[in-house]
């Protein structure tokens, strides 16, 4: 495939106007700190983002099965979610690979009538959008879970020091938080 050579010989180019274009989309503080600090231990965030990057678009170059891209769209992905983005924002870093392509290579794409190529080329770019959306919702689900263990972790300690539980054995199994019950000993009824 043409396209995927020219593109391999124009990679580091991409990769570096991927990499300021996904920075970009972080408050301006955070993102000249991104862009400024090398130290892969003092900036993990833009190291795991160059890096996750880097190895996405290799996939793509060699032709990998999205699922062998897919844990570096995670590495990406869980930093993302944990973030103030919304969704749309989130993902966004995917489609900006399409655009940078098209303004790197323009010439080209025209002189050596490679627009089919380059079709076919962001359909699989789009297929990987798709599976950021799939990681995306899962690691906010486990975000929501973890937040609502928490809650109930925090309720049963309230409840608990304002002794209004009361035990409740299960001759089976140990007893554990979710064996108490809650019971209004003051006042009763």
């Amino acid at each position: 495939m043409r396209l995927k050579r020219l593109l391999s010989e124009k990679k580091s180019a991409v990769l570096r106007r991927w990499f300021d274009d996904i920075v970009e989309t972080y408050p301006p503080d955070t993102s000249q700190f991104l862009k400024k600090q090398k130290n892969q231990f003092a900036n993990p965030v833009g190291s795991t983002i160059l890096q996750g990057i880097e190895n996405i678009f290799d996939g793509l170059l060699k032709g990998l099965d999205k699922n062998e891209i897919s844990p570096f769209l995670d590495n990406i992905i869980r930093i993302r979610a944990v973030q103030d983005f919304t969704p749309p924002q989130a993902l966004s870093f995917i489609f900006l690979l399409k655009k940078i392509i098209r303004n790197e290579i323009a010439k080209e794409i025209s002189d050596n009538e490679l627009s089919e190529e380059l079709l076919e080329f962001e359909s699989e770019i789009d297929n990987l959008a798709l599976i950021s959306f799939d990681i995306y919702m899962q690691c906010r689900e486990k975000l929501y879970e973890i937040k609502a263990n928490e809650v109930k972790r925090m309720t049963f300690r309230l409840l608990q020091q304002a002794n209004l539980l009361t035990e409740i054995k299960d001759e089976e199994s140990d007893i554990k938080e979710h064996d108490f019950i809650n019971i209004n000993t003051k006042g009763g009824s």
